[in-house]
């Protein structure tokens, strides 16, 4: 079929069985193709020939494989990302942590960033946009996940001001090398059960060190959170992302070591995110 609207129903019609979003899956995926953005694809569209890749991406998208990872890229706080197999996704819901960052530095701005695990880099390049004085850190166990957090830095400007550092906090000693004193410190770890089932597309495609943290999926707050209190700065904040079902028990580990906690909930009304202050 040479139409491309057509071809654009058709390709809605059979990633139906598969996507929540399947008109939307085939707009990307023949913009893509078309290597035109998507509003440009529906301004002319009815003048738009189908391109040859077309009919390859939708199979691939029929296969469960992510949006983003067969245009390689996702938007977060309207930014774009690289993304490959070697990083999780961006997320809409972790958008709560910019916000919040937002909200909680309105006067005061934060000099210094560290985020923990930091995968595409979203997190600390999204809050360096929003703070152009502050300076960053990532961290990833994983060398490939930092090279596309650097191809990401570079493509938006922040290179000069975020560094990028391989460390695995479950080996001893792993705060050494970091630094002290940040006055905002994001983390999104792993914590998935290793007893959920996820969906084809996450399972399948995405990196499963990135995703579980043991059977309650509270390993890494283990870690993390007794080694807030030589990172964080005494005015600082931490955000923590977490899961649906963990404000009480994260909480808990929290307020152990003597923070205060707020919770916030996500646009699906999901609790997702706990900020800490001293």
């Amino acid at each position: 079929m040479d139409d491309a609207a057509g071809a654009l129903r058709d390709a809605a019609q059979s990633l139906s069985e598969i996507s929540d979003s399947p008109r939307l899956d085939a707009e990307l995926l023949m913009a893509h193709a078309l290597q035109i953005e998507r509003p440009e694809l529906l301004l002319k569209l009815p003048e738009l020939a189908v391109p040859k890749e077309f009919s390859a991406l939708i199979e691939r998208r029929r296969q469960s494989e992510p949006i983003a990872h067969i245009i390689g890229k996702k938007e977060f706080w309207g930014l774009d990302f690289q993304v490959t197999s070697d990083v999780l996704i961006p997320r809409p819901d972790s958008e709560l942590l910019i916000e919040a960052a937002v909200g909680a530095f309105a006067s005061e701005h934060p000099g210094s960033i560290l985020d923990l695990g930091t995968g595409s880099g979203a997190l600390v390049l999204a809050a360096l946009h929003e703070f152009p004085q502050a300076k960053g850190l990532g961290i990833d166990a994983s060398a490939a996940a930092l090279q596309i957090a650097h191809n990401n830095a570079d493509a938006l400007g922040l290179v000069d001001r975020v560094r990028f550092l391989l460390q695995d906090w479950t080996l001893a000693d792993w705060m050494t090398s970091l630094g002290s004193g940040f006055d905002l410190i994001l983390a999104n770890p792993p914590y998935v059960s290793t007893k959920v089932q996820l969906s084809r597309d996450v399972a399948g495609f995405e990196p499963h060190a990135a995703l579980f943290a043991g059977e309650a999926g509270l390993d890494d707050y283990r870690i993390i959170i007794p080694a807030l209190d030589s990172l964080l700065s005494v005015s600082g904040i931490a955000l923590l992302e977490i899961g649906f079902d963990q404000a009480d028990p994260v909480s808990k580990m929290v307020t152990k070591y003597g923070y205060r906690v707020e919770l916030k909930q996500d646009l699906g009304g999901n609790d997702r995110l706990l900020i800490l202050r001293r």
